[in-house]
This record gives structure tokens, sequence and C-alpha cells, in this order.
């Protein structure tokens, strides 16, 4: 499909390199110092302009070798993580997927029908661990979702809680989807890894519930640096170190957000999903949003979810499937909700599109990393690692 493109992933740490800042574009805010990066600096760089011409990531370098020990010839590039769209298609139907421990992996689309086989699975996890709440943050009324068949994604206003994470590499401005998700810091938002790998991820800011009408209702939350200059992102290192392709099943990053214009913590402000590890692949019923390259506003999508386990050696593990229409380039970290609640705007997150071929290849169906307790133990380190000052 997809989604927004894979980065150099050589890193050796899990926090990611700051490095030099790029000057600013022509037309842009002036360039960032290089030790400050706080609400006032990420508004004054990620202008309503800046946002609206930014772009999904393009295709990047092969991923790297496993310990070569002498110069290696130029390989093809790894899946592109998101084509252009290509023209609405009705999704094929499928059977049902085989309840058996492997099943049957065929290469057409899962059926597009709400009611899943049934399955037995392990007791969910989910994450944080409870603790004393503050009051729910006020909030204006929650756009009105849209209801569609099965599989058909459509645009709307958004959820406050889901947004779009912007970032320059290379000296250009890009963007992939992001949500909160939430933490005894309160301060944690979740997106695929591959959006946000490499040394030169910069100037890195979430902006919940974004339009291009309305490009900051609440605000910005730049993602904190250190006092070293590095922007405190946890990926897997095996992510790192094998690359987006024999490491699909990581595709999950979780990074800390500073506070919001007016000081507050961005889940105090707009509310967070429930971190659940352990689910299972098979859902009933799951929401599917991102934010299309395509489009001014985000898209929404019910339907269920599948167990997708990969054939080709390059990409091992099993992943949840979904088919949704219309998720092209920009899509990249959206979640895989479970539960929402029309009134809180909420729900569960099992998923953010990713994982296999990078979310998949194609924008009718997308795919995310199975969250079970590899998944968990990088939330985990992120909690440890973002605590509130």
């Amino acid at each position: 499909m997809r989604r927004t493109l894979t980065v150099a992933a050589a890193a050796a740490a899990l926090l990611v390199s700051a490095g030099p800042l790029p000057v600013a574009e022509a037309g842009g805010a002036a360039a960032v110092a290089a030790g400050r990066w706080g609400v006032h600096e990420a508004e004054s760089f990620w202008t309503p302009e800046r946002m609206a011409s930014a772009r999904p990531l393009p295709p990047g370098p092969p991923e790297p070798a496993a310990a070569p020990q002498a110069p290696v010839a130029p390989q093809p590039p790894v899946w592109p993580l998101r084509m252009p769209p290509s023209p609405p298609a009705t999704p094929a139907p499928v059977a049902t997927p085989s309840p058996s421990p492997t099943p049957t992996v065929t290469t057409t689309r899962p059926a597009l029908t709400p009611t899943p086989t049934p399955v037995t699975l392990p007791t969910p996890v989910t994450l944080p661990a409870p603790g004393p709440a503050p009051a729910p943050p006020v909030r204006p009324a929650l756009p009105r979702i849209p209801a569609a068949g099965p599989g058909v994604g459509q645009d709307f206003g958004g959820l406050p809680v889901v947004g779009r994470m912007f970032l320059v590499k290379g000296g250009g401005s890009y963007f992939c989807t992001a949500s909160v998700v939430t933490s005894p810091g309160r301060n944690l938002v979740i997106s695929a890894a591959h959006c946000l790998l490499g040394s030169d991820t910069q100037q890195v800011a979430f902006v919940p519930q974004y339009t291009r009408a309305k490009p900051r209702p609440f605000g910005m939350f730049p993602v904190v640096r250190t006092a070293a200059g590095r922007s405190r992102i946890w990926i897997d290192q095996r992510y790192r170190t094998q690359g987006v392709n024999r490491a699909a099943a990581l595709d999950v990053a979780f990074a800390q957000v500073g506070p919001g214009p007016k000081g507050r913590r961005v889940q105090d402000v707009v509310g967070g999903n429930r971190l659940v590890t352990g689910a299972g692949y098979t859902h009933a019923r799951a929401t599917l949003i991102g934010h299309p390259s395509t489009a001014a506003r985000p898209r929404l999508c019910v339907n269920r979810t599948t167990k997708y386990t990969s054939t080709d050696a390059r990409i091992p593990g099993s992943f949840l499937r979904i088919a949704c229409t219309g998720y092209p380039g920009g899509t990249s970290g959206g979640p895989f909700l479970l539960r929402l609640d029309g009134r809180t705007g909420t729900g569960d997150v099992v998923g953010v599109i990713g994982g296999w071929k990078t979310g998949g290849d194609k924008p009718e169906v997308s795919y995310s990393s199975y969250f079970g307790t590899d998944i968990r133990k990088l939330y985990e380190k992120a909690v440890a690692g973002a605590k509130a000052p």
C-alpha cells in the first residue's frame, strides 16, 4: 500500500540520535536550535503550511545485511511501505480461516463477514497498571463516526486520541500516523517502528486530530529530547539490526512527548487508548484509523481481523490482517482498535499498521505486528524511561 517508507536502520541505541539539524525549507521557519526542542520550537517549525506540504516517507535504502565480511553489491530496495493508491475495488471474498494451529495461507483477501471463527485465546494483558487518574479532559463533541459496510473506508473528522506524527528526514518534511496510549506518565504515543527509525529522524512532533482545515485543534506535542540531543523513541533493538523485513514482527515504536502549549500532558488533554497484548489475531469488529496522504482528513474503517502467517522466508512471522479500502501512504502507525467508545473516543489498541511488508503492498488490505510479550516488554521499557518529572 503503502505506508510511510523505510529509513536507515543501524542505530545502536534504543534512543534515536537527533544529529545536526537541517536548514529550514524555503519560506519555512528558521532552523531550530540544536539544544532545544520544546512546544514553542515545534510550533514555530511545523507551521500549518509545512504540515500541509509534508508527505509520507519515500522508499529508503535496503535493510542492513547480517554481519557483512566484504563490500556487497547494491540490493533492490525493501518493500515499499506505501504505493500510490490503486483504483477502488470491491474486496474479493475468501473462505473463513481454518482454526487449526497452522492456518492455510492463501493470496486472497479475508472475508468481509461480521461473524468471526470461534477461537480459544490466551488471557489478554491490558496495560498499564491502574493508578489514580485526574478528571477526564474537557473536549468538544466527537465528530460523527461514519456508518458503512464492513471493509469500507471513509474520511471523517477524526478522534482526539489519533493524529499525525510529523518529522524531518534528510531535509524533507514527512508524516505518519500515531495515537496516544495510556501510561503512568500520561505522555506516550504509539506508532510503527519504520516511521521513526534512523539517526536522521529529527524535529519529531505529534499533532492530535490533525485535519487540513484545523491543523492544531489541541496544539502540538514535541517528542522529548534528552540533554544529549536524543529523541525519546523506543524501538526493539532487533528491528534496528535485522531490518524491516526480517524483524517485521517487531514493527512498533513508542515515543515520549512533552507538554502542549498550555503545559498539559497529552493524555490529560485528549485521553488515551489502552494497550492490550495477548488478545489473539481474530476479532469480529476492529476499527482502523489512519491519515492517508491523499486526503485532508483521517480515514476510518470497521471490519473483522484474521491471522496471516507469512510464507516468505525473508519476512517471517504471523500478523493481524484487515481488509479496508483506501489506506495509502501516511497511514502507517494507525491503530487497530477494539471496543471503540463513541462517547470517549478511545478503545483498546491491539495493533498498528505495519509489520508484513511494513503494512502491506495494497491500499485495500492492512497488516500489523502481533502485540504479544515482545511488545509488552517494549512498552514497559518506554514507561520506565518516560516517567514524568
